[in-house]
């Protein structure tokens, strides 16, 4: 694959997907890439790193970041691999690990972390918080209320600086037999907080 462009949002279909693999549609991308602050040479931990389309995204507008992607699924890192691959990434280290266990092993420290789902999401940002570089930013994103209070309690608890919180409120058109109508995205919330 090739994106001439030098700003994100790759289409969604140019990505290889796995069925019931975590996909980050192009305009939840958007925001939270947006979200993340990426500087040129940042070192961004993506936890929960699904199909890899963060990775892929982030990796060509900072080509001199550090960027590594943590999944627990080795046919899911496989898939990261091959998408970074097809687009010509080459600044993603794919480790296969489960966190927070496996966050003691990832290196260097990050600037950035960007979490995408888990199942013990309180436990896995406090751990983060833990490696976090001072000035250090933390982007987590919630599809349910569950996760969204869970996120927003631990990032309270940590005294994160600078909160926010942004919905997704995204309609695309589709075509749908002889119609075209405006289908609603997953409405995403996307958070973050800075340790200061």
């Amino acid at each position: 694959m090739f994106w001439p462009y030098k700003t994100p949002g790759i289409s969604d279909d140019l990505f290889e997907s796995l069925p019931g693999i975590p996909f980050t549609k192009r305009e939840i991308r958007l925001l939270l890439i947006s979200a993340l602050r990426m500087k040129s040479d940042s070192v961004l931990w993506d936890i929960g790193a699904g199909s890899g389309t963060i990775p892929v995204e982030v990796g060509l507008l900072c080509p001199n970041s550090t960027i590594i992607a943590l999944e627990r699924d080795e046919e899911v890192a496989s898939l990261i691999n091959s998408n970074c691959e097809n687009f010509g990434v080459k600044n993603v280290e794919i480790v296969t690990g489960n966190a927070p266990e496996s966050l003691q092993n990832l290196s260097p420290l990050p600037d950035i972390v960007c979490i995408e789902g888990g199942q013990e999401i309180k436990q896995i940002i406090k751990e983060v918080w833990h490696y976090l570089k001072p000035e250090g930013r933390i982007v987590a994103t919630a599809g349910n209320l569950k996760t969204l209070y869970a996120i927003s309690e631990s990032l309270a608890q940590l005294q994160a600086r600078n909160m926010e919180v942004v919905q997704s409120g995204i309609n695309r058109l589709e075509t749908r037999g002889i119609h075209q109508i405006f289908a609603a995205v997953d409405p995403i919330f996307i958070l973050s907080g800075e340790k200061m």
